[in-house]
C-alpha cells in the first residue's frame, strides 16, 4: 500500500477542486480554471494565473477539455507575476488574442516591463527549492496594453460572486480571490499547502498549511498581516499556488495556527528580507536590503556541493562495478567478493 505522501504524489495533475473550479498542477505550481456559473462548464470562464514558461499548449488543452475547444477565457486574472505563475502569459495571449489580463495596480510594473522583482533569497534555507532559487527568473514581463488593473470595487472580471483581496507580502501587488458561495479561497502564494522550500515535500505533495515560499518573499510583516486577514474569511476550501487544495476544519485550524505563530512557523530566522523588507511602489522596486552572502561565494558553495554529490555518485558506482572476466583463462574468472 502506498504511504500518504506517495499517494499524494500520484494525485492527478488536473482535477476538479469544487464544482466550477479546476486545478492544474504545472510541475510544482498550480493554476486554476473558474467557471462564471459553476453549473455551466461550457459557458464563460476565467483562468487564474498562467503557470510556468512553455506550458501554454498544456494549459489550453485542459481548458478545451473542460470548457470546450472554441471557448477561450473571458479574462486571465493574476494572483501575482512571479515566473512560475506568469511564465506562459506571452504564449497564451498569442493563442487567445482577444483575452485581457488583470492584476493589482502594484503588480503592474512587473507585467509591463518597468521593474524586476527583488532578488530571490537562497539564504533562507529549508531545502533544494530555496537553495537553487538564485537561478529562478525574476525579470518582468511586458504585456503592453493587454494588461489592466483589477476593478477598484473588488469585483473579478468574468466571475460574478467572486471578489479579490489585496494580500501583499509575497509580492507588493499579490491578491487572493474569494467566492462567498461555498467559501472558496484561491490564495495564490499568500500561504501554501506544502513546504515550498523543500524539493522532497514538493515532490511528495506532503500536505500542510505553510507560509509563502520564503525564498521569494521580500516583506514578512505584510505577509503575516495577509495571512491573518485570510483567516477571517473562514474558508471552506483553500486552493493555493503550491500544494494540494485543502478543505474544512483541517484547513481552518491549520491556517489559524499559522496566523498565530507566523513568525515562528513561516518567517525565516535568517535571510536577506527576514528583518528588513524590500521597498516597492506603483513604479516597481525602490530598494532592497543587501544580500547576506556575496553572489560569488554563494555560487562557489553551490558548485562545490554539486561536484561533491557527483563525486559520491561516481565513487559509489565504481565500488559496485562487477569484476571483468579474466582474458587469460579459458573459463570465466570467479567473481571476487565486494569490498566495503
Amino acid at each position: 500500500m502506498l504511504s500518504n505522501d506517495a499517494s499524494r504524489a500520484t494525485t492527478p495533475a488536473f482535477m476538479p477542486v469544487v464544482p466550477g473550479l479546476h486545478v492544474l498542477r504545472d510541475v510544482f505550481v498550480n493554476l486554476y480554471y473558474a467557471a462564471a456559473v459553476p453549473e455551466q462548464l461550457l459557458g464563460p470562464w476565467v483562468l487564474i494565473d498562467a503557470g510556468l514558461p512553455g506550458s501554454a499548449a498544456k494549459v489550453k488543452a485542459h481548458a478545451a477539455e473542460v470548457f470546450g475547444p472554441a471557448n477561450p477565457p473571458i479574462a486571465i486574472v493574476m494572483t501575482h507575476a512571479h515566473f512560475d505563475h506568469a511564465g506562459s502569459l506571452d504564449e497564451l495571449l498569442k493563442l487567445w488574442p482577444e483575452v485581457a489580463v488583470y492584476a493589482h495596480p502594484l503588480e503592474l510594473p512587473y507585467l509591463t516591463g518597468r521593474s524586476s522583482y527583488p532578488p530571490p533569497d537562497p539564504t533562507v534555507g529549508g531545502g533544494l527549492m530555496a537553495w537553487s532559487s538564485f537561478l529562478y527568473p525574476k525579470h518582468p514581463y511586458d504585456l503592453g496594453a493587454r494588461v489592466h488593473p483589477l476593478p477598484e470595487d473588488g469585483s473579478v472580471p468574468g466571475l460574478p460572486g467572486w471578489r479579490w483581496l489585496h494580500t501583499p507580502g509575497h509580492t507588493p501587488g499579490h491578491v487572493s480571490f474569494f467566492r462567498e458561495e461555498g467559501r472558496v479561497l484561491v490564495a495564490g502564494d499568500a500561504f501554501t499547502t506544502v513546504r515550498g522550500e523543500s524539493a522532497i515535500a514538493t515532490y511528495t505533495q506532503h500536505q500542510e498549511v505553510h507560509g509563502p515560499p520564503a525564498y521569494f518573499t521580500p516583506d514578512w510583516d505584510a505577509a503575516r498581516v495577509s495571512v491573518a486577514e485570510l483567516v477571517t474569511l473562514v474558508p471552506e476550501v483553500g486552493a493555493t499556488g503550491h500544494g494540494i487544495p485543502m478543505h474544512g476544519d483541517t484547513l481552518r485550524s491549520e491556517l489559524a495556527h499559522l496566523a498565530v505563530h507566523f513568525n515562528t512557523l513561516a518567517r525565516p530566522k535568517i535571510g536577506r528580507y527576514a528583518h528588513q523588507a524590500a521597498v516597492a511602489d506603483a513604479d516597481g522596486v525602490r530598494s532592497v536590503p543587501p544580500p547576506l552572502v556575496s553572489p560569488l561565494i554563494k555560487t562557489l558553495a553551490i558548485a562545490g556541493t554539486v561536484l561533491a554529490a557527483v563525486g559520491l555518485v561516481l565513487a559509489s558506482k565504481k565500488r559496485r562495478k562487477k569484476p571483468r572476466r579474466a582474458w587469460y583463462h579459458d573459463r570465466p574468472a570467479r567473481p571476487r567478493p565486494y569490498r566495503h
